[in-house]
C-alpha cells in the first residue's frame, strides 16, 4: 500500500474524536459536505476535479495490520478502540458534481452519508485530494479560456509539490481543456497525450549546435520539435534553414521550434520572419517558461506561438495556492445540524444545487435548496456510491473533458475573462433559510 492508499494520511483529531464516539456508542447515519465557503480574488469559477480519486480513497478504506499494530503503540489511543477499526470499510453512500462541472461558492460539490466513524475518519483525505485538483483545473481552465484554440501542454512535473501533485496537477488541466502532458505516468495512468522535445543538455552534449538539431530529428521524424535558444535564438532558427532542406530530402520534416527562454513574443516574431522568409510556413513556434494565464493572454494578441507549455504557475496555481473550502457535518441521527461560527456558518442539511440556463443555453441562475425540495433546473447533485461501492464504472477522461468544454463554454461572457466580474447569482431557497432557522432554534447553547 503507497502512502497515499494509508488510512493513516489523516489527522489526529480525526481518530481522537473516533475513540471519543467509540467511548459513547455515537455511529449513527452523518451527512458531511465539502464545498467552498469563498471565491479566490480574481477568480469568477470554479471547476469541480477529483471526485474518481476521492471515490477510488473510499472503496479501498482500510487500516492494516502494520497500522494497527502501530496506532496501539504510539500512546494515544486505547486497545479496544484499535481493535474495533480493524473491520472499518466505507460502507455509506457519496452524492456528487461530475467532475467538469462549474460551480460557486456554498455550493456542494461532494456529500458523504455513513456512519459517522465513517465519513469523519475520510475529511482530511478527501479535503486533500478534491481541493487540489478542483483548484488547479480551475486555474487551467483560466488558461484555457485566455488561449482558445492553442495547444496548451501541462509540463509542471519538475516544480509541483511532490509525485502526488504533479500526477494529479496534469489530470486536472488535461480535464480542464489542456491538450496534453509531459507527465509520462500520466499518459499511461489515464490516456493523456504527451507532449516533449528536448532539454538544453541535448544541445551543450554537441559541440556543433546544428548537429545537435539533426541527429533530434533523424532519432524522431515523425515529430521533430527542436530546441533554439540554448545560445542564440535567432542565429539557431537561420541554422534551421539549409538543415530542413537537407532532411526534406530523406522525408522528415520540421514541425516546430521551441522558445524557452527571453521576451518570447519578441523572439517569436523575429523566428516568425526568418523561417517564413526561407519558406518554412508549416514550422510552428512552441513557447514556454513561467507562463500562465495572464501572460498567455498577453502573447495570444501580440505573437505567432502556436502552443504554449505551461507549467509552474500553473501546476502551484501560483497566484491563489489554496482554496477556502470546508467539509462539514450537515446532518447526523436524522436531525440537521449547523455551524455559526463567526464568518464560518454553514446551511444545514442534506442539499440540492439546481442550475437555470437562458435561452441560448447559458447559466443565468443557481439555486441552493435542500435535497427533497424539487425544483426547475437542471440538479447538478448525483449519487455515486450506494452502500460504499461506486454506482457505475469510472469515465474515461477525454469524456470528463468533453462535459467540462461544454460547462465552460456555457459560462456567461464576463465569467469567461481574467478580471473580476460581478458574482454569478446563487440564490438560497426559502425552505433552506428556514431550515437553518428551525436548527438555530432547535440548538443549546452555553
Amino acid at each position: 500500500m503507497s502512502s497515499a492508499e494509508s488510512a493513516l494520511l489523516t489527522d489526529l483529531y480525526q481518530l481522537t474524536m473516533l475513540q471519543a464516539y467509540h467511548d459513547q456508542g455515537m455511529n449513527d447515519i452523518a451527512a458531511f459536505e465539502f464545498f467552498v465557503r469563498k471565491m479566490p480574488e480574481n477568480r469568477n469559477f470554479l471547476l469541480a476535479a477529483g471526485l474518481e480519486q476521492a471515490v477510488e480513497f473510499l472503496e479501498n478504506l482500510h487500516f492494516t495490520a502494520e497500522e494497527l499494530s502501530w496506532l496501539a503503540s504510539c500512546g494515544h489511543f486505547r486497545r479496544d478502540f484499535v481493535d474495533s477499526l480493524e473491520g472499518l470499510r466505507f460502507t455509506g453512500e457519496v452524492h456528487a458534481m461530475p467532475e467538469g462541472t462549474v460551480f460557486f461558492p456554498d455550493e456542494p460539490i461532494l456529500r458523504v452519508i455513513a456512519p459517522i466513524r465513517e465519513a469523519q475518519l475520510v475529511e482530511s483525505r478527501l479535503i486533500n485530494l478534491l481541493q487540489f485538483q478542483t483548484l488547479i483545473a480551475s486555474k487551467a481552465a483560466r488558461s484555457v479560456l485566455a488561449a482558445p484554440g492553442k495547444l496548451l501542454v501541462d509540463f509542471g512535473l519538475r516544480r509541483a509539490h511532490g509525485a502526488e501533485a504533479g500526477l494529479l496537477s496534469a489530470r486536472a488541466s488535461y480535464l480542464a481543456g489542456f491538450t496534453g502532458s509531459a507527465t509520462v505516468l500520466a499518459g499511461m495512468r489515464w490516456g493523456i497525450p504527451l507532449y516533449g522535445t528536448m532539454a538544453h543538455s541535448f544541445i551543450q552534449a554537441h559541440s556543433i549546435e546544428v548537429e545537435a538539431f539533426e541527429h533530434f530529428a533523424r532519432a524522431f521524424p515523425q515529430n521533430c520539435v527542436l530546441l533554439i535558444d540554448t545560445y542564440d535564438t535567432e542565429a539557431a532558427a537561420a541554422k534551421l534553414i539549409p538543415l530542413a532542406r537537407k532532411l526534406a530530402a530523406d522525408g522528415i520534416s520540421i514541425r516546430a521550434v521551441r522558445i524557452d527562454s527571453g521576451d518570447l513574443g519578441e523572439h517569436a516574431r523575429r523566428v516568425r520572419r526568418i523561417l517564413d522568409d526561407a519558406g518554412l510556413n508549416d514550422v510552428e513556434i512552441f513557447a514556454s517558461s513561467s507562463l500562465d494565464e495572464y501572460k498567455l493572454r498577453e502573447l495570444v494578441a501580440s505573437a505567432p506561438i502556436d502552443g504554449f507549455g505551461v507549467g509552474t504557475r500553473m501546476n502551484t496555481s501560483a497566484d491563489k495556492p489554496y482554496l477556502d473550502c470546508a467539509y462539514k457535518l450537515q446532518e447526523y441521527a436524522g436531525r440537521p445540524r449547523r455551524k455559526r461560527s463567526e464568518g464560518k456558518a454553514t446551511w444545514p442539511g442534506r442539499k440540492q444545487v439546481y442550475r437555470r440556463c437562458g435561452a441560448a443555453g447559458t447559466f443565468s441562475e443557481d439555486l441552493l435548496t435542500t435535497d427533497d425540495d424539487v425544483q426547475s433546473g437542471v440538479p447538478l447533485i448525483l449519487q455515486v456510491m450506494k452502500e460504499g461501492r461506486r454506482m457505475a464504472p469510472p469515465l474515461n477522461l477525454a469524456e470528463i473533458r468533453d462535459y467540462a468544454a461544454v460547462q465552460l463554454a456555457a459560462l456567461p461572457e464576463p465569467l469567461r475573462g481574467l478580471e473580476p466580474a460581478p458574482a454569478y447569482p446563487v440564490t438560497v431557497s426559502y425552505r433552506l433559510r428556514e431550515l437553518a432557522r428551525f436548527v438555530d432554534a432547535s440548538i443549546e447553547v452555553g
